[in-house]
């Protein structure tokens, strides 16, 4: 029941509807529009000022782990060959392709084109690949050069270099053009909704914070699949004014928050509430994380491929270890967390590697512990419920002590 020990946000009920109808329209419009399968960090704005559909297997992925439906996707594309260590969204795209049957929505709506990207990942090319050679459809990827520091503006020439081909690509597999007075308006809608998104992640500065990590991870979902859209700005105008009343009134997303910490990886989504609310039997908010933040980053910059190149070439996972540990310090300091918590994600590698070296390097700059708990995003199959609850116990000890 940790869904009734802390204060949930009225505008999350608007989310069934809002994300159903686009998987509704995806599935309709697809007679008359092309859809484009495209990886999360993708720049979807081109394909949506295209006037392309776009669907994000990964967030497929999430839905069908918060469906609890992940477990028998990831074991019928086991049983047609793929890796068991393979990521678990991969395999429910791959499973829902073989048995769409025992698939949420019963599956994605076949795609016209494959955008890809290996700015977050590099599973998501060979899986990718994989699609296009089993759906027999065009593919293109996009290769963003690694940045272990600051960006280089070589490196973003040539990012935004490959966004004229990829324009040129989907201009020829789809028959759609590309109007510069559309990717305008596109990309400001991008940038309001990014702007909010921030300014939402910011409000858990205040004492007691206003929302808990859960709240991020189920808010997030129009960022991610309706970037660039009125439906994303009209959403997170509304959360932002919840939350800003909440503020007011001084209260928080716990009754009584005893302890702030931060929660580093992508969620356990399979587990969303049971597993936080095990954190909140102690009255700990997770007021920060390093996952949502990902869309938070508003597009700077005149010519709008150079905006898009330097952005999505600058995320979090396209960064060193120095950077990403840093980012986890600032989140610490800034939101005055009493300690972190970090999701060794079996699917994600790229997200979990330096884990412990970046848990090592945030508390001696910090003074604060972490943990680290082993789990996968989506695959119930890798989540030890006793494991995680004695390791929980056991941490928020050490913060008691």
């Amino acid at each position: 029941m940790a869904e009734l020990r802390y204060r949930r946000l009225q505008t999350l009920n608007r989310l069934p509807r809002l994300m159903g109808n686009h998987y509704l329209a995806a599935r309709y419009l697809r007679y008359v529009r092309p859809v484009a399968w495209i990886t999360s960090g993708a720049p979807v704005e081109i394909i949506r000022a295209m006037g392309i559909l776009p669907v994000y297997p990964e967030n497929y992925g999430a839905l069908c782990g918060s469906r609890q439906a992940a477990g028998t996707l990831c074991q019928v594309a086991e049983a047609r060959g793929y890796s068991r260590e393979l990521c678990s969204y991969a395999k429910c795209n791959l499973g829902s392709l073989a048995e769409p049957r025992q698939a949420p929505l019963g599956g994605l709506p076949r795609p016209t084109v494959l955008v890809a990207c290996n700015n977050i990942c590099g599973t998501v090319t060979k899986w990718y690949q994989a699609l296009a050679r089993d759906l027999r459809v065009p593919l293109f990827l996009w290769d963003t050069p690694f940045s272990p520091g600051e960006l280089t503006d070589g490196g973003v020439a040539y990012a935004a270099a490959q966004l004229r081909e990829m324009v040129r690509f989907l201009e020829r597999h789809t028959g759609h053009k590309l109007h510069q007075d559309r990717l305008n308006r596109v990309m400001d809608k991008s940038r309001e909704a990014s702007r909010l998104w921030s300014e939402i992640r910011l409000l858990g500065r205040h004492r007691p914070s206003p929302l808990n990590a859960s709240d991020l991870f189920i808010a997030m979902a129009p960022i991610v699949v309706l970037r660039g859209t009125d439906q994303a700005i009209d959403f997170y105008r509304e959360l932002k004014a919840e939350l800003a009343g909440r503020v007011a009134k001084g209260e928080g997303a716990l009754p009584v928050e005893r302890y702030r910490l931060v929660w580093d990886n992508i969620a356990i989504w399979h587990k969303l509430l049971r597993f936080y609310g095990q954190f909140l039997d102690h009255r700990a908010c997770f007021v920060a994380d390093t996952y949502t933040g990902g869309w938070g980053t508003v597009m700077e910059g005149d010519d709008p491929l150079t905006a898009l190149a330097r952005t999505y070439t600058g995320v979090f996972l396209n960064r060193g270890l120095a950077y990403r540990a840093s980012q986890m310090v600032e989140l610490v300091r800034d939101f005055g967390a009493h300690g972190f918590v970090m999701h060794a994600n079996r699917s994600c590698k790229p997200y979990t590697l330096f884990q412990y070296d970046i848990r090592r390097m945030v508390t001696e700059q910090t003074g604060v512990p972490g943990l680290v708990i082993e789990a996968d995003m989506a695959d119930p199959r890798s989540y030890a419920e006793e494991a995680v609850k004695t390791r929980i116990q056991a941490f928020m000890e050490t913060l008691d002590g």
